[in-house]
């Protein structure tokens, strides 16, 4: 259920607002006039939502491609190309 708050509540009650939004980890909505006008979240919250839109934007383009090509990778190809890609990566950090 979202967390609704008018937005005088921001200069009233800061405090509780920052408290709040860290121990729900969601974002809390104000509201000017009875209509919404803001969005208060905490930088862990904001930084999981960045990477869950980053993460869901990946998966978008992947289903795209897999659209557009007949081409199926197996388990092993995947995951063989993943650890040669790491090893690379690791290797370049030692030099």
């Amino acid at each position: 259920m979202p967390h609704i708050r008018p937005v005088s509540d921001l200069r009233n009650n800061f405090a509780a607002i920052s408290r709040t939004v860290h121990e729900i980890a969601e974002p809390i909505f104000l509201t000017k006039n009875g209509y919404g006008d803001m969005v208060v979240m905490s930088i862990e919250a904001y930084e999981r939502k960045l990477f869950e839109s980053e993460v869901y934007f990946k998966f978008k383009d992947a289903e795209l491609e897999a659209n557009s090509t007949d081409k199926r990778y197996s388990y092993e190809e995947v995951f063989s190309d993943l650890k040669a890609r790491n090893a690379k990566k690791q290797e370049e950090v030692l030099v």
